[in-house]
């Protein structure tokens, strides 16, 4: 009898048998589909993630573009800020730096042409602001003794025509207030804010901070903070002038900050009122071998050397009338030039930053290395380096002093001896005392100019909405 096949297996009792033959192969298949499913999901996330982390990282960065028209030229400074208020790199740098001569009082009869000297400035600037974000980002212009001194309708047209230009020609936020001539009180305390900034002081007791004395072309400042108590004891001031002490937060922290701005006494002033005291003589002052003029804040000074020649001796006596050191009736127990109370020294003045003209007349008379942008020195360096000077003939001064730039060679006795009688005599500093000279400080990895738009950048950053 033939036997009968097996019946055919029914399609579940097939899965059922081989169960894990189909188990073992199907879980590879399915990860894999699993894979596919899902990457381009997750690569899309990865993207957005990036984006808005991207779109984060710049919305917590704030720039700010301060123009400096000074006396001698017009800069233009750009910083970044991140949400702490540290500065951030611009490029290898932690600030745009731009700068070209001559400045805006310069063309005190042409304010069209003063606001166009300024495009090429502008344009660098805004090159460095992401387009996103010049619309937010603040632009400030702030004209210091040079316009100072210009005054009247001359100053106020030439405003008026950088206010235009910035409206007319820049996508940065600009608001006209923020185009105006600085008064003393401001330069300096936005100079003592940038430059304790810079050395981490700021939050600091008030006796942590450094004092700053800077010498600009038109008018020099002195500013440091003092106690709570010399603050609220100040001597009143003539109506129209600038108060004595500035009350400032900065950093979870009250400064009572003297500073005081002197206007004709900047380097570049104080020649004039030099040649002033010699009026159409000769001047003591002047390097043996010139015979000229002086132009100065839109004048003509007679500028001739003695038939002697320069000498440290005369020039002192010069310096010190044209300081009025001896003329004035001091009203305060300690006082400066012209009778102007000194703010009654302390802790906050003992460790002082001196800045701009004193740095560079110093490198140039090479009694400090111009590639160190911080050095050590005394009043009494500057004494010494006037006395080279003053024995120096005109025609050998190129050769002895070859960084000096030749207009400036038959001033440079006058330069010197000015600067260590201002420091001595008009500031009532020991001539052995120690202060730093500063044209850089160092700030985490870089080096950041020592100057007060960075003071003011941060008091810009700090008022946006």
């Amino acid at each position: 009898m033939l036997k009968r096949p097996p019946p055919h297996d029914l399609f579940p009792d097939k899965i059922h048998r081989y169960r894990s033959v189909l188990l073992v192969v199907s879980i590879p298949i399915l990860l894999v589909v699993f894979v596919l499913f899902v990457m381009p999901s997750r690569s899309q996330d990865y993207e957005i993630s990036n984006r808005k982390m991207s779109q984060s990282l710049r919305g917590s960065r704030n720039y700010a573009v301060i123009f400096d028209a000074g006396s001698s030229g017009s800069r233009v400074h750009v910083f970044c800020f991140d949400h702490n208020m540290d500065l951030v790199h611009i490029g290898r740098d932690l600030e745009l730096f731009v700068q070209i001569k001559p400045g805006l009082s310069a063309y005190a009869k042409d304010p069209q042409a003063a606001a166009g000297s300024l495009v090429s400035l502008l344009d660098k600037a805004e090159s460095v602001v992401p387009r996103e974000l010049r619309s937010r980002t603040p632009v400030r212009v702030g004209a210091t003794a040079g316009l100072r001194a210009l005054g009247g309708d001359a100053s106020d047209r030439i405003l008026q025509a950088v206010r235009d230009l910035l409206k007319d020609r820049s996508t940065l936020k600009s608001d006209p207030n923020g185009v105006r001539v600085l008064d003393g009180s401001q330069e300096g305390s936005y100079q003592w804010v940038t430059i304790n900034y810079l050395l981490g002081n700021l939050g600091k007791e008030y006796s942590g901070t450094v004092g700053v004395v800077d010498l600009g072309g038109g008018s020099v400042q002195m500013a440091y903070a003092i106690s709570e108590k010399e603050g609220t004891n100040v001597p009143r001031v003539t109506d129209g002038e600038d108060t004595y002490v500035k009350k400032m937060h900065l950093k979870g922290a009250n400064y009572y900050l003297y500073v005081h701005s002197y206007l004709h006494y900047g380097l570049l002033a104080a020649r004039a009122e030099m040649l002033k005291v010699s009026e159409d003589t000769f001047n003591p002052c002047i390097l043996d071998g010139f015979d000229g003029f002086y132009k100065y804040g839109g004048r003509e000074y007679q500028a001739s050397a003695s038939p002697s020649g320069s000498s440290l001796e005369g020039c002192r006596r010069v310096a010190l009338k044209a300081l009025k050191v001896n003329e004035s009736t001091c009203t305060h127990m300690k006082c400066t030039i012209g009778g102007i109370w000194n703010g009654g020294g302390g802790d906050g003045q003992k460790n002082l930053f001196v800045a701009s003209f004193f740095f560079d007349r110093a490198a140039e008379a090479g009694f400090v290395d111009s590639n160190v942008p911080v050095a050590k020195v005394s009043p009494v360096d500057f004494e010494e380096a006037a006395k080279r000077a003053c024995e120096t003939k005109l025609k050998d001064a190129k050769s002895t002093y070859p960084n000096v730039e030749e207009s400036n060679l038959p001033y440079l006795c006058m330069d010197l001896v000015y600067q260590y009688t201002l420091l001595v005599d008009g500031f009532a500093l020991d001539r052995w005392q120690q202060i730093t000279l500063v044209k850089k400080v160092q700030y985490h990895d870089a080096l950041v100019e020592a100057a007060w738009p960075l003071g003011s950048a941060i008091e810009a950053i700090s008022s946006l909405a």
